[in-house]
């Protein structure tokens, strides 16, 4: 390793990997290390630049913590998270589209009954929710979990409004099973538009960048059920002003819907509200998982 200089510096770090046993990491490792210094290559990085750069990811380290994960904003503002998923997740043609899970999902969500409130006084316009889960060939999935969750009119979730006592009180939250003709529904509140967290290192990025923060209003889900694949994804309230703007980069255009207004009255679950109120529909198709695929495939060897 004498005499190393700005070329030789790359073939000096793969050669001191060589005797990594994991193929994986190994693989992994020499494409990162080999693209990293093409990088600073490329652009002449300088040492200004470079401390600047420690400095950027040492603050995304320390604003982090169990509530705020600055790093999974930074993959997703560079559009790394979207890149992953969309790349980990090819899904037959009719199949629903995945996207982010987002930084503020929470396991093992409070459990609710179909047609309850999941909003928990969550500050919002009432919305009634409603769909279905069936699987690629149009059958009906009954008992699918379905995890949901939102921020309220005010663009906060959950878990960024902790009470005194530093507990989180679920709120426009919750998991419920589909019915057994593969049917859900459930109130909450009306999705609106919201700022990622923008106060910290990612927020000066995007300032730096000439970006905005915003995320156009949708609403998440999180839907499983044996024998099919996982789908995460959301669905976006059609004609908000940061449909085509997304600070994530996670819109499909077959994931916006329609929220439809209502005048006060009769609601779908039969009470009268005294005030306005929006419902939304929206009907998931899952993609069968391959131990489903290869278990119709053996069914269908035998059967024939």
């Amino acid at each position: 390793m004498k005499d190393i200089n700005d070329r030789s510096i790359t073939e000096a770090v793969l050669a001191s990997m060589s005797e990594t046993s994991n193929a994986r990491l190994k693989a992994v490792m020499t494409s990162l290390v080999s693209h990293l210094h093409d990088f600073a290559r490329e652009i002449q990085l300088s040492e200004e630049e470079w401390f600047a750069a420690i400095e950027f990811l040492t603050s995304v380290g320390q604003i982090s913590d169990d509530r705020r994960q600055e790093f999974v904003l930074l993959s997703d503002t560079l559009g790394l998270s979207m890149l992953v998923t969309s790349q980990n997740n090819h899904k037959p043609a009719g199949c629903t589209e995945p996207t982010l899970l987002g930084p503020f999902y929470v396991a093992e969500p409070p459990t609710f009954h179909n047609g309850a409130d999941i909003a928990n006084g969550a500050l919002g316009t009432p919305c009634f929710v409603s769909g279905t889960v069936s699987g690629p060939n149009g059958q009906r999935i009954s008992e699918a979990l379905i995890d949901v969750w939102q921020s309220d009119e005010d663009g906060f979730y959950d878990v960024q409004r902790p009470a005194p006592d530093g507990l989180i009180v679920p709120q426009a939250r919750g998991r419920l099973e589909t019915l057994a003709d593969g049917s859900f529904h459930f109130k909450s509140i009306l999705a609106e538009a919201y700022p990622i967290p923008h106060d910290g290192p990612v927020g000066k990025m995007l300032a730096a960048l000439g970006r905005h923060p915003w995320r156009p209003a949708h609403l998440h889900f999180w839907i499983r059920a044996e024998g099919f694949d996982p789908l995460i994804t959301h669905i976006f309230r059609a004609g908000d002003k940061y449909i085509d703007s997304d600070a994530v980069f996670g819109v499909r255009s077959s994931l916006i819907v329609d929220w439809k207004h209502h005048d006060p009255g009769v609601t779908p679950d039969g009470s009268v509200s005294q005030t306005s109120f929006y419902t939304v529909a929206y009907d998931f198709v899952l993609s069968e998982s391959d131990k489903a695929t290869e278990s119709l495939s053996a069914s269908v060897s035998a059967a024939g």
